[in-house]
């Protein structure tokens, strides 16, 4: 039934489709959405589109909310869909095209809805923006939606949302949002700590409207009222003239500074009490507070609206005065502690007229430092992700939490440094095509298994510039071509475990391309060595043979140079003298020797055109 009312609402065009565009920046994700096409929202204006391409397309499913909630009672029809993530630890969205060092708001929305037929809560999981945690998400109620809202200032082009199974039910989301904002307005979201939304209202008259928000602010801010209408003890007071709104820190609205709230009694104050005794630990480094105020009377000249504000006792504010049809504000220096949020504003001695105030923001703070992974580890390892389609818990940082490392990858953490990653185990991931060349960015890894995968191609010699790399696992692939000379070279020297078997097309030698199915890591330790023996004996016979021909007076053409001895060239030339400097050159400053006879040493040496020659110094005793 939810799917036949879902498609009710389209023909009667409260989907609308296709989207317009946004405001420069503005990302809105209906998640959960079926199909390709957006909509645009009937109230804000503003384009949602499907979270297809923001996430990895076997992560979550999609659902509607029964049709029970499915009201008219709900503002938005982002509500009426959503994405549940019933598998993997973590699941998360991937927010691209930001600006390193820019401020944004995100914002969550949830909606559970009884979507499952389970009417099974309370539901509670985490939420992480970036690789810092954001909040524990607690949903009590079927049918009440659920915000969380963050500014953050981004280090990276991209940003990712992250939904953490903790243990209390599946994890879910109906929708996401994320608007860039001006660096100079809330000062206090840096590199290093972010703000997230514990209150935001708007005090005056009432019209009905779930909140204020886009178009009226440009930011998209959601103001949501403080009642449903009058209270007992507010006046609740608006203008229709422009409010003047400066280039400040917090830019609020015009249409939350063109309405306000006033004591019914004059002699009476503003209370506003808010309980934060249930604010979760992690929110412990406290909070801070904006207000805002504007006069929307022109009071005559002997009249004076001047208050004091305290907070939970405490005076913060002295003497203020609200400027005349123009946006004022007061906010916290300084964190705060307190278990409960107690804000009284007082007349004071000298005014004639009750305090106002216009709207109220109540933020806790939350520590952004924590490290990503290495960034150039995280470019590589993305992209062999979508390369190869890894369809493995491969969401969000790859290191970061440690308590959800990637599956098959291990990394290092240093003090003060990004995490590194390590170690990459691929095997029997189903990869297909060649080896991707950003393995090689990798330049960490010591451990690198791509064993039982479907692998073509030749196996790139930039993974012998690896300078960590003491594991190679290429075994039972489809590899071709020829083992690069690098990687041979470092099975030599023993500083490479290589494993490359049952690679049909793969050569190991320069005489077949076909290896037995046994161990060819142990071939390459045996064929290597002998090679090396036989080049010992080789050089042995010529020395053997030099000294022999010396004996029988059969060089031929030697080359003469006088100097502290004397030397000859042992093979045949043509008749040329060669200067001692020359011969520097030609032996590598006698290097290598070969041998040592009855008339002096033998050393190598190699002329111009790469003939090698053995240089013998003969002896004068």
């Amino acid at each position: 039934m939810s799917w036949l009312l879902l498609l009710c609402l389209v023909a009667a065009g409260i989907l609308q489709a296709p989207a317009q565009p946004n405001p420069a920046g503005f990302i809105s994700i209906d998640c959960g959405l079926p199909g390709e096409t957006g909509y645009v929202n009937n109230i804000t204006t503003l384009s949602y589109t499907t979270d297809a391409s923001f996430i990895d397309a076997y992560a979550g499913s999609n659902h509607n909310i029964s049709t029970k909630y499915m009201t008219s009672t709900l503002p938005n029809n982002w509500w009426y869909t959503l994405r549940s993530f019933p598998s993997g630890a973590r699941n998360c969205y991937t927010l691209g095209l930001l600006m390193p060092g820019l401020k944004y708001l995100i914002r969550a929305k949830f909606l559970y809805g009884n979507y499952d037929g389970l009417d099974r809560l309370p539901i509670s999981f985490d939420l992480y923006v970036g690789v810092d945690f954001w909040m524990r998400v607690n949903i009590q109620v079927s049918g009440r939606w659920v915000l969380a809202e963050a500014i953050v200032m981004v280090s990276r082009d991209s940003l990712q949302v992250c939904l953490v199974n903790a243990g209390g039910g599946v994890p879910f989301i109906s929708a996401l949002d994320l608007r860039p904002l001006r660096n100079k307005i809330y000062p206090q979201a840096n590199m290093t700590h972010g703000l997230v939304l514990v209150n935001r209202i708007n005090f005056g008259p009432y019209d009905g409207s779930a909140a204020i928000r886009y178009p009226d602010d440009s930011f998209d801010r959601m103001w949501f009222p403080a009642s449903g209408g009058a209270t007992a003890y507010w006046d609740e007071i608006s203008t229709e003239m422009k409010v003047e709104i400066g280039d400040d820190q917090f830019q609020p609205p015009q249409a939350v500074m063109q309405t306000a709230i006033t004591p019914k009694n004059f002699s009476s104050n503003i209370e506003f009490t808010m309980d934060l005794q249930s604010s979760p630990s992690y929110w412990s480094l406290g909070y801070i507070e904006m207000m805002y105020f504007s006069e929307l009377k022109s009071l005559p000249n002997n009249t004076l609206r001047q208050y004091t504000i305290y907070r939970n006792g405490e005076e913060t504010t002295t003497a203020y005065t609200p400027p005349y049809l123009d946006d004022g504000y007061t906010y916290s220096a300084e964190p705060f502690h307190a278990r409960q949020y107690l804000l009284s504003i007082n007349a004071t001695a000298n005014s004639t007229m009750p305090p106002i105030i216009n709207a109220l923001e109540l933020f806790s703070i939350i520590p952004t430092t924590t490290l990503g992974t290495n960034s150039q580890d995280v470019s590589a390892i993305m992209t062999i992700k979508e390369r190869y389609q890894v369809q493995k818990n491969w969401m969000g940082d790859p290191c970061v939490p440690d308590t959800m490392v990637w599956d098959g990858l291990t990394c290092i953490y240093a003090s003060s440094k990004p995490p590194i990653i390590s170690n990459v185990n691929v095997s029997f991931s189903g990869l297909n095509y060649t080896i991707s060349p950003d393995f090689a960015n990798l330049t960490d890894v010591r451990h690198l298994d791509l064993s039982n995968n479907n692998l073509i191609g030749s196996i790139p010699d930039t993974l012998s510039q690896l300078p960590s790399l003491i594991f190679l696992d290429l075994s039972n692939n489809k590899l071709s071509g020829s083992i690069p000379f690098g990687l041979l070279k470092k099975v030599q020297d023993g500083s490479l475990d290589l494993r490359y078997g049952n690679n049909p097309d793969l050569c190991s030698n320069g005489n077949t391309c076909h290896p037995t199915e046994g161990d060819n890591k142990l071939a390459i330790h045996i064929v290597v060595p002998v090679v090396v023996i036989v080049a010992l004996v080789l050089v042995a016979i010529l020395c053997f043979w030099l000294q022999r021909k010396r004996k029988e007076g059969s060089i031929r053409n030697p080359v003469k140079v006088t100097n502290d001895g004397d030397w000859i060239i042992s093979l045949p030339l043509e008749n040329r003298q060669f200067t001692y400097m020359e011969l520097e050159v030609i032996t590598n400053n006698f290097q290598r020797p070969l041998g040592r006879g009855g008339f002096g040493y033998v050393f190598h040496g190699s002329l111009e055109k790469g003939t090698e020659v053995a240089v013998k110094l003969r002896s004068h005793s």
